[in-house]
């Protein structure tokens, strides 16, 4: 027990203090912020919305000492769609990944942060931890939080974490009912969640599932499992595959870390994340044909076609609906058969 804790508190000082590697110097940005030379996008899935952000903090029960944030376009006169986000270890900060919660909130959309204590030794306290900010925040602020048109999104622990968090959401709170999805990225196990209750998800469920190539921290086949095995049709759910490009020089890493909004801010964050996440958005709260091309196109060019610069162009997404594992077990940190970590070892291919 003691080592599998020094590996998480390990990994959790990485996510707090890394940032996505370079091969070479970095080029110049170009008329933007972003590191590397592609710029944001400028129209379309995964520009920026024209909201200004506001923010609420409230006192975190279940971690003293923290505020849950609340981020939300400003002048907001009704309740707008909202996303639930579970953060990895070592996320505790609401700055470990700002840009993605304002580029929500610029798009007229709110997105809930529950920092859980990264060396709480208790699964089951981080979990109600998220739980009780998530529910508090959409209790308290009904003006703000429309429950009826959700998503669950998280990272690494977070990402194996809102699978269960969204069931309970969805079958004992009813949220969703008019829309709802998943959005993981490089999940951990997941817990609290039962096999019968993965093949009873609500049918209009929508899923993403992102894995990088360059992780050496989550086993891919946590993801694979949960992909595989969730009630969800294969026409409402894709599994992403990212993998690493160099352009001028400068390294788009697919590392454990993507995405992240501290130092080596970049075109992956938009392009590989926030514009899936936009068109996700659109399609499942506003039925968007557009938008279902873009996040669930099942390999479509308007999906998986990456960026450029001066004629050199980002790796494509790969996109399935039946993944497999690309490495062995060997590569990752924290592997499917942990028979003490993984509560779905029976799962593991």
């Amino acid at each position: 027990m003691k080592t599998i804790l020094f590996r998480l508190y390990l990994l959790a000082l990485i996510l707090s203090g890394c940032s996505k590697s370079t091969d070479a110097p970095t080029a110049e940005p170009v008329d933007d912020d972003l590191a590397g030379p592609i710029s944001r996008p400028a129209f379309g899935y995964g520009a920026d919305g024209t909201y200004a952000v506001s923010e609420i903090d409230f006192p975190n029960t279940e971690y003293s000492g923290t505020n849950v944030t609340i981020f939300y376009p400003s002048g907001t006169a009704s309740p707008r769609p909202t996303i639930f986000y579970s953060h990895p270890y070592g996320g505790e900060s609401k700055e470990y990944n700002r840009g993605l919660f304002e580029f929500i909130a610029k798009k007229g959309y709110v997105v809930v942060f529950v920092p859980y204590a990264t060396n709480d030794t208790s699964i089951d306290h981080r979990y109600l931890t998220l739980w009780t900010g998530f529910t508090k925040a959409a209790s308290d602020y009904p003006g703000i939080i429309d429950t009826r048109k959700v998503g669950f999104m998280g990272h690494s622990f977070g990402g194996g974490a809102s699978i269960g968090l969204a069931y309970k959401a969805f079958t004992d709170k009813g949220w969703g009912v008019d829309g709802r999805f998943l959005f993981t990225m490089a999940p951990w196990y997941s817990y609290q969640i039962t096999p019968a209750q993965l093949a009873s998800f609500p049918t209009n469920t929508k899923m993403i599932t992102q894995v990088y190539d360059e992780d050496v921290f989550n086993d891919h086949r946590m993801a694979i499992d949960i992909f595989k095995n969730i009630n969800i049709r294969s026409t409402e759910k894709d599994y992403c595959y990212l993998k690493p490009s160099t352009v001028a020089g400068y390294k788009y890493a697919t590392e454990h870390t993507l995405p992240n909004s501290r130092t080596a801010y970049d075109a992956y964050d938009y392009y590989g994340v926030y514009r899936l996440l936009d068109a996700m958005i659109d399609y499942s709260f506003n039925n968007s044909a557009a938008g279902k091309n873009v996040a669930l196109g099942n390999g479509s060019s308007q999906q998986i076609t990456m960026p450029g610069y001066n004629g050199q162009f980002m790796v494509p997404l790969e996109v399935t609906d039946n993944p497999a594992p690309k490495y062995d077990q060997s590569k990752y940190d924290f592997k499917c058969s942990s028979a003490l970590y993984n509560p779905r070892i029976a799962h593991c291919e």
